[in-house]
This record gives structure tokens, C-alpha cells and sequence, in this order.
């Protein structure tokens, strides 16, 4: 059974959102269409199916080539993206500090 994100779990699992997923947490970093695919874990097939929204929608954009592999990257200056970090960081920092109060009770016990 695969471990799903907070993220995928709040939002629901599609290819879209594990796109999503994986560009929020690596939000610094640029990626070709294989490795978004690869890493997102959705086909490549998948993947072009959906490309055109994530650019005409402004949630990705390209940001450099290197040989014949086309890099993207999150779109961090979109507002819309912008509320899918606050959302994204605040799980991940619910969760932390839920884990931290569990670590606690473990050591109080």
C-alpha cells in the first residue's frame, strides 16, 4: 500500500493533485516532463494529457533547457498557487507538530 501525502489526502488523489504534490514540495526545483511524471508517480501519457491546463492555467512554466529536455517549474507568483503553499505548508506543519507532541508523550511516559 502506498503512503499518500497530506497533501493528496486533503485534496484527493488524481494526477493533477500529485503533480501538485510533488511541485509543492520541491517547489525550488525545475524538472523535465519524464521526471515530473516519474516523481508525481502518473504516467507520461498521463501527464500530456493534462500538460496543456498546467500551462495555460499559469500553475507551471518553463524555465530553461538543457540539450533536448524542456524544464518547468512551479509557478510561485500565481496567486492561486500561492494559497495551494499556505495550504500545503500548513499541513506539513500540523503534522510536525503533532509528532512533536507525540515524541513528548513518549518521553513523559
Amino acid at each position: 500500500m502506498e503512503n499518500k501525502s497530506l497533501f493528496i489526502e486533503f485534496m484527493g488523489d488524481s494526477p493533477v493533485i500529485r503533480v501538485l504534490d510533488y511541485l509543492l514540495t520541491e517547489r525550488e526545483l525545475d524538472f523535465s516532463m519524464t521526471d515530473l511524471a516519474n516523481n508525481a508517480r502518473i504516467g507520461r501519457a498521463t501527464l500530456y494529457r493534462i500538460w496543456d491546463n498546467l500551462i495555460k492555467n499559469e500553475i507551471i512554466f518553463h524555465t530553461r533547457d538543457i540539450g533536448k529536455a524542456r524544464l518547468f517549474k512551479l509557478n510561485a507568483k500565481n496567486p492561486k498557487i500561492k494559497k495551494l503553499i499556505e495550504i500545503h505548508d500548513m499541513l506539513t506543519l500540523e503534522e510536525l507538530k503533532k509528532h512533536r507532541k507525540l515524541e513528548k508523550e513518549c518521553v513523559i511516559s
